[in-house]
């Protein structure tokens, strides 16, 4: 009776080990986030921002991605763009609340990139929501965890993970250089 006992105890106990263990796509996701960390692209998971169709394809459901790249001695205008067919579109809602930016601050219509093609990696590129361009920062929404889900993404493969941020880092510091000079001229 003391032997059952005690390989139940350690059936137990293995067990609680194996729950605790994370997921495949939670190791993967949090390889992801933290070379974007080390690449500061500064990622963080938040609620869908009410002008961003997120869950179901509905306003403001669900949870995103946020990558965001500081810039330094650059000033940008607060634009909102969204993707639509693979290009920027700049965003109209002006009725929506973009991160507690107070009501008197509402995004303009700015055509800086209005059309301009995402230009992202085919792994990164289905995934993008919007970009959301204020004062000295540029920030991408996109769902990150599909990235590295095998079945929105069959083809991942950890080795291209740091390529894949390098390409949307560099992306993200040309469309912030196209604004300024626009905004310049």
């Amino acid at each position: 009776m003391g032997i059952w006992i005690a390989i139940a105890i350690v059936l137990f106990v293995l067990g609680s080990m194996m729950a605790l263990k994370p997921s495949g796509i939670d190791q993967r996701l949090d390889h992801l986030r933290m070379t974007a960390r080390r690449l500061q692209l500064n990622p963080k998971l938040v609620a869908c921002p009410d002008w961003i169709r997120g869950k179901d394809n509905e306003y403001g459901r669900g949870m995103l991605g946020q990558y965001g790249l500081v810039l330094d001695n650059v000033k940008l205008p607060l634009t909102r763009y969204q993707v639509l067919d693979g290009y920027w579109r700049p965003d109209s809602n002006a009725n929506s609340n973009v991160n507690n930016v107070p009501p008197q601050a509402n995004p303009q219509a700015n055509f800086s990139l209005d059309k301009v093609p995402l230009a992202l990696p085919a792994s990164i590129e289905p995934f993008v929501k919007a970009l959301l361009i204020k004062s000295n920062s540029i920030v991408i929404y996109w769902e990150d965890i599909a990235y590295v889900r095998p079945v929105t993404n069959p083809h991942y493969q950890q080795k291209m993970i740091e390529s894949d941020l390098l390409v949307l880092k560099t992306q993200l510091e040309a469309w912030a250089l196209q604004m300024q000079k626009k905004r310049q001229s």
